[in-house]
């Protein structure tokens, strides 16, 4: 018999951890088959809150917040990468890369849950950044993204341009700190267990197996 799990991804769209989580726990998602059924939501939580439109060097920016060394930031980079390939993810950041705003990209977000499509923006998004090295605060980015994810992109770029969904973002974010959320990814089960970081399928299929056994 099927068992419905309600997860909450708890994420930034600029967290690479985050990319290696979601691909950890959807490969265990398919392990698990027909044991486990995913009532799947994205929520937010924003690594730069305070980020300009600008954006920063990511290089400077892990340098400035964690007092990192540039071999430090490389040597995480490469674990990064080769980590994000086991779980089908290209990865491909580099000195130049940039960390950019993204309250406007949880704001598209929260329009794709709406829309039914959130999973597909959630991962268009991840390569957007990641992969490609756009800039995830730009409008014609993320309408761009949204219409990879099959959604329009014309109401994608009425969604930015009115600021909709500004006060549940804000909400969700203030939520989630409150529950005690202060580093992502951040995996909450039934509004009950969690499971932190980027860890591996065998990690996330154990335990989801566990909780659907459960009474």
């Amino acid at each position: 018999m099927t068992k419905t799990l309600k997860i909450d991804f708890v994420s930034d769209v600029s967290c690479p951890w985050c990319v290696v989580g979601l691909g950890s726990l959807e490969q265990a998602l398919q392990r698990l088959g027909d044991e486990v059924k995913a009532d799947l939501h994205f929520q937010p939580f924003e690594l730069n809150p305070d980020m300009g439109p600008e954006g920063q060097n990511k290089v400077d920016n892990l340098i400035r917040k964690y007092g990192s060394s540039r071999e430090q930031i490389a040597a995480n980079r490469e674990a990064l990468r080769r980590r994000a390939a086991e779980v089908g993810f290209t990865m491909a950041q580099t000195d130049d890369s940039r960390v950019y705003n993204t309250f406007d990209a949880h704001r598209l977000l929260h329009w794709a849950g709406i829309e039914g499509a959130q999973a597909a923006l959630k991962r268009a998004l991840f390569e957007t950044y990641f992969t490609h090295n756009r800039d995830l605060g730009d409008p014609e980015v993320l309408a761009a993204a949204a219409e990879r994810a099959g959604l329009d992109r014309d109401a994608a770029h009425e969604v930015l341009r009115s600021g909709r969904y500004a006060a549940e973002v804000r909400a969700a974010e203030r939520q989630w700190q409150e529950a005690g959320i202060s580093s992502v990814p951040a995996v909450v089960i039934n509004d009950r267990y969690l499971i932190s970081g980027g860890q591996p399928p065998e990690t996330f299929e154990s335990a989801l197996r566990r909780i659907a056994a459960e009474p």
